[in-house]
């Protein structure tokens, strides 16, 4: 029996070793790698307050299906009525180097917007705190990582890592994230801009397992230099539907889901 807790008791410290030999890159690439299935669907009800307290609601559907290392995802506007209808479409590849596909359609104008490489990487979407390259994945090396610490978060233990773009025409300098040592998934993160001054800070709550996957509840983006903010509460999540890739298209999206 001693020998065998001697043994456990190694196991573990290997473990732990291990855990402490993370790289910046490596603790990036356990978040990115987190299993999400080969399709997702939600709902998303999208709060955006102003400074004064003054609020605006948007109800959001979203689609998305992996193709090989790439991903298609469709969003539509349900909800209010001003807005309902209009599609946001984004094909995101992973090639570094390779500006994602974006396209908005606004059924008032029935005028469909191509979102330019530059424009999607400072622009905002919809009047929220998230711009458009927010909305999608990044390559993990289109930044350099740097492990910078462990420290609680929301009461979790978490990684801190510093990541700085390495494509100038991003909005911020940098950004420092926390992310769970047990689930890999991240809680917060904060956006500093061009002089090195914080900008946004990203807040990331109920993340739980639904259908076996790690899942984000609630978003709250808070743009700390206007103090305007967005918060995106998820519902309805479901994986591994069965939708076809034919979905993920301009014309689909100018009609409509």
């Amino acid at each position: 029996m001693r020998k065998i807790l001697f043994l456990a008791a190694l196991v573990l410290a290997a473990y732990s070793v291990d855990a402490q030999n993370l790289s910046g890159r490596d603790i990036i690439k356990k978040v990115k790698d987190n299993p999400d299935g080969d399709t997702r669907y939600a709902k998303m009800n999208l709060v955006l307050e102003k400074a004064n307290g003054s609020k605006r609601e948007r109800k959001v559907e979203s689609w998305a299906m992996d193709i090989g290392k790439d991903t298609k995802t469709m969003m539509t506007f349900t909800y209010p009525g001003d807005v309902k209808g209009t599609g946001f479409l984004t094909w995101n590849y992973d090639e570094i180097g390779k500006d994602d596909d974006k396209w908005l359609y606004m059924p008032a104008l029935k005028k469909t917007r191509r979102i330019s490489g530059s424009s999607s990487k400072t622009d905002y979407f919809m009047g929220t705190d998230f711009t458009y390259d927010d909305m999608g994945d990044r390559n993990l090396d289109e930044d350099t990582h740097k492990f910078l610490r462990k420290e609680k978060c929301g009461g979790f233990d978490c990684y801190v890592v510093e990541s700085v773009p390495k494509d100038k025409r991003e909005i911020y300098s940098k950004k420092i994230s926390w992310i769970r040592k047990d689930c890999f998934m991240t809680v917060k993160v904060e956006f500093y801009d061009k002089l090195g001054k914080l900008h946004r800070v990203l807040n990331v709550q109920d993340i739980k397992q639904v259908q076996g996957f790690w899942t984000r509840g609630k978003m709250e983006m808070q743009n700390v230099q206007t103090k305007h903010k967005t918060i995106i509460t998820f519902s309805d999540m479901k994986y591994n539907l069965k939708i076809g890739s034919d979905m993920f298209n301009v014309a689909k999206m100018e009609k409509g889901i």
